[in-house]
């Protein structure tokens, strides 16, 4: 079989896994529209300006939550997962089969990337259902989609790198945790921030991946939602393709750390 075969069969068989433990699944799926709700429920009655423009916070959730999931499956879950496979020996006899490592890498990633796709279409589809979201068409669908694949990739590479500091298993969930929730309030997914955040926010979000993925997937979503200025004017939302470059930056770097630091085996 070929190393794409053994891929896409390596694909099924972590699709398999996945939905074998029901638990975790559901909550995978769940915890981005929980999160959609309560934000709305306590934070969702106004408006913030953003690019000049007055949005309504529900529709700003909308898209924050769906990139909140893609981080999710795809930064979170990865880092903390292929730690716990690796304490538990699965990665060091991975490397004793014929299938390549990097066939059993890159499936995850694809699967992860699966999984952050149907998030996204579920929170857009709540959103629309419930918060007078809408589904980008034409080139902002592109936008979205190149937008979402960079983003996916950046951020599994990313988690690949972070499992090199992680010492066990049982530290994976709080270093994961603690590398990403301040960047995920401090960047608008949990907290809006508009064109009156405080300049070191900014500041920090201009460095990190997670403001411009946040950005670039928002920008995308909503060029087809009517939006006023304050003075009562039409203002489009403006996609940059900067911010898809700097999460390609960061997931070229996350890439080059994990060559350098990924283990197969448990650290010592």
């Amino acid at each position: 079989m070929s190393a794409a075969g053994l891929t896409l069969r390596q694909v099924r068989f972590t699709n398999k896994s996945f939905w074998r433990n029901p638990a975790s699944a559901f909550f995978t799926f769940a915890f981005p529209l929980m999160f959609l709700v309560i934000f709305t429920s306590l934070l969702g009655g106004g408006k913030i300006l953003i690019q000049g423009t007055n949005l309504k916070q529900n529709t700003y959730y909308v898209v924050a939550m769906a990139t909140f999931g893609v981080i999710s499956a795809c930064f979170t879950n990865i880092a903390i997962s292929v730690c716990f496979n690796r304490d538990s020996g699965i990665l060091k006899r991975t490397r004793g089969t014929p299938l390549p490592g990097w066939s059993y890498l890159g499936a995850r990633v694809i699967h992860a990337t699966i999984v952050g796709a149907i998030l996204v279409v579920i929170t857009l589809l709540f959103g629309l259902a419930f918060y007078d979201g809408t589904f980008p068409a034409g080139m902002a669908l592109f936008e979205f989609v190149a937008t979402f694949l960079v983003g996916a990739l950046a951020f599994s590479a990313l988690a690949f790198a972070l499992t090199g500091v992680i010492p066990n298993a049982d530290a994976a969930p709080p270093i994961v945790n603690a590398a990403i929730l301040p960047l995920l309030f401090l960047s608008g997914i949990f907290i809006p921030l508009g064109d009156n955040a405080p300049a070191w926010i900014r500041f920090i979000g201009t460095v990190f991946p997670v403001r411009h993925f946040a950005d670039a997937m928002r920008s995308a979503y909503l060029s087809k939602i009517a939006v006023t200025t304050p003075a009562g004017m039409i203002h489009p939302f403006v996609f940059h393709w900067s911010d898809v470059l700097v999460i390609a930056a960061w997931g070229i770097v996350g890439l080059l750390l994990a060559a350098r630091f990924f283990s197969w085996e448990p650290r010592k």
